[in-house]
């Protein structure tokens, strides 16, 4: 039987499964540009790296962000949500999800939320299963 465990993790010590798992949501990006901003995201403090393990294998990543928002509380966001995917709709995000549901419990969040691109319909689907709900549009202007 498989054993799924989600350990919160440097992902620049898991660098080469980190790259590969974020290229294939972000497959424009280039390893390059993945690497430096990993670097940068690590250095916050409200940064949190997830991975889901299976028999100790890398086999999803999340980013998260601790935040507190008038209209949430202790909040949660998840970015950068993926499952490798030669193993997605074999129920892994759910298993994914669930832990990191206990996890935030514990450390007494409460409320996770996520961005998610637009054209990620499966995704969609995805998250209303888990009983997410659309808020709000996220807006974003590039400065540089």
């Amino acid at each position: 039987m498989n054993n799924f465990v989600v350990k919160t993790i440097n992902p620049n010590k898991n660098l080469v499964k980190v790259k590969e798992l974020l290229l294939q949501l972000n497959p424009d990006l280039g390893e390059k540009y993945i690497e430096q901003i990993l670097e940068q995201m690590h250095t916050f403090k409200n940064y949190t790296c997830f991975g889901l393990y299976e028999n100790d294998k890398i086999i999803g990543i999340s980013s998260g962000w601790t935040s507190i928002r008038i209209y949430s509380g202790k909040q949660l966001e998840l970015d950068n949500v993926v499952i490798d995917e030669k193993l997605q709709s074999k129920g892994l995000g759910t298993i994914f999800f669930d832990k990191i549901e206990e996890w935030a419990l514990q450390k007494e969040y409460q409320s996770i939320s996520l961005n998610t691109y637009v054209s990620n319909s499966r995704s969609h689907k995805f998250y209303f299963n888990q009983g997410y709900k659309i808020l709000g549009f996220n807006f974003q202007k590039s400065i540089k």
